[in-house]
């Protein structure tokens, strides 16, 4: 049973003085973790808390406490039951893996995990979250990060893409092969598998969002680039075969190529060139951290974990321990999760408050932002954390009430 969930709401007044403008109550999930992810996912919760008390979104949320420091208190990495509750929510928001023992390492399960491996992969892979989508997003009023004088100042319209990142298989499918052990010519074979089910279904999420864009920054054309390694990898060279195939649904969406290695370089020299990206696990893991340097930093890179049936949003900044406590972690990617859990809730089930919940979201952090006054640390500013999401309820409770 789960003995350590909180479900109430923290009102600041009683909810039932507003009733909710719709009578679909969502059920969301809410895991905060380790590190900084308590105090940016509460920071996620005060807007859920604004946005259900003004009437305009019923929610419900679960609180599970999870992941390394749970584990090292407990021995397992969340409550009895945590799983059925994330299975049977509408949405799940996660907030950061990865705790230190006393010594500094991270703490690790008995078969060599790291102590919060269900939170991440397990979820991902049990309940079938095929496509990572992490918008790449430089806000009005925020610099990016890369050093170097080739381009001091990204015009914020220029950057502004999706990757989608094939999120279940590829270099990180689960097994090795460890032969000939104890000796020099011991070696490990860990398998790179795609399946063409994998690739259609990441590849067609990519598609169907770049229908619905107004495509790349330097020219409006609706695009879909492949990013791979296929001129090495054999396994690649499939994925981009499906993604050919696929394409053939798309006829009025330009296609694009590129190996990860040049991509890597044209992403942070020319990014407008692009609209909508799409790559297997690994080369697309490591284009979207590089990708968040366009965006000011970690702090600004948020991510959905998208299925068929669930899904679970995040920011990608990890748990960083070296400021966990301190009360300066920047929560804008929590709180941009956030939003994208309510847009694809509100497209999922044709919910137009959902979908406005998520547009004043989204307008509140534009807003903010454009003060600097409101920039944390990684930002280059010295607002606090708690600062920084007073400034977007603020921000947020003005946008509702002029609309």
């Amino acid at each position: 049973m789960i003995d350590s969930v909180r479900t109430e709401f923290e009102f600041a007044s009683s909810p039932a003085s507003v009733p909710p403008m719709t009578s679909r109550t969502y059920n969301i999930v809410l895991l905060p973790g380790d590190g900084i992810g308590p105090e940016v996912t509460h920071q996620s919760r005060r807007v859920l808390n604004t946005l259900h008390t003004a009437g305009l979104i019923s929610l419900e949320i679960t609180e599970i406490p999870c992941a390394g420091s749970y584990y090292i208190e407990h021995g397992q990495e969340w409550p009895e039951g945590s799983f059925e509750r994330c299975r049977a929510a509408d949405a799940i928001q996660l907030g950061a893996i990865g705790h230190l023992d006393a010594d500094g390492k991270p703490v690790r399960r008995a078969d060599g995990e790291l102590a919060g491996y269900e939170q991440v992969i397990g979820l991902r892979t049990k309940l079938e979250l095929f496509a990572n989508m992490r918008p790449i997003r430089l806000f009005p009023g925020v610099r990016h990060s890369i050093s170097g004088s080739f381009k001091e100042v990204w015009r914020p319209q220029d950057v502004d893409l999706v990757v989608f990142r094939e999120n279940t298989e590829g270099a990180y499918t689960p097994g090795e092969f460890r032969l000939e052990r104890g000796t020099d010519t011991e070696f490990v074979i860990s398998p790179t598998v795609i399946t063409a089910r994998g690739a259609a279904r990441v590849a067609k999420e990519a598609f169907h969002l770049a229908s619905r864009r107004n495509g790349a920054p330097y020219d409006g054309k609706r695009r879909v680039t492949c990013v791979d390694k296929s001129n090495v990898v054999r396994a690649h060279r499939f994925f981009r075969e499906v993604f050919r195939s696929v394409a053939k649904d798309f006829p009025t969406i330009e296609i694009d190529f590129a190996y990860v290695d040049a991509f890597a370089h044209a992403l942070i020299t020319k990014p407008e060139r692009y609209d909508v990206v799409v790559a297997p696990n690994l080369p697309g893991d490591i284009i979207t951290d590089l990708g968040s340097a366009l965006q000011g930093g970690m702090g600004m890179a948020a991510s959905g974990n998208l299925g068929e049936h669930h899904a679970m949003f995040e920011p990608i900044h990890g748990s960083a321990p070296d400021i966990a406590g301190k009360g300066i972690a920047n929560p804008v990617a929590a709180i941009m999760s956030t939003g994208m859990m309510l847009r694809w809730l509100g497209e999922r089930n044709e919910d137009p408050n959902a979908l406005k919940a998520a547009t004043a979201v989204d307008m509140a952090i534009t807003d903010i932002l454009q003060d600097t006054d409101n920039h944390p640390a990684d930002l280059g500013g010295t607002s606090t954390t708690a600062n920084t999401g007073n400034s977007l309820l603020v921000a947020l409770n003005k946008y509702l009430i002029s609309n």
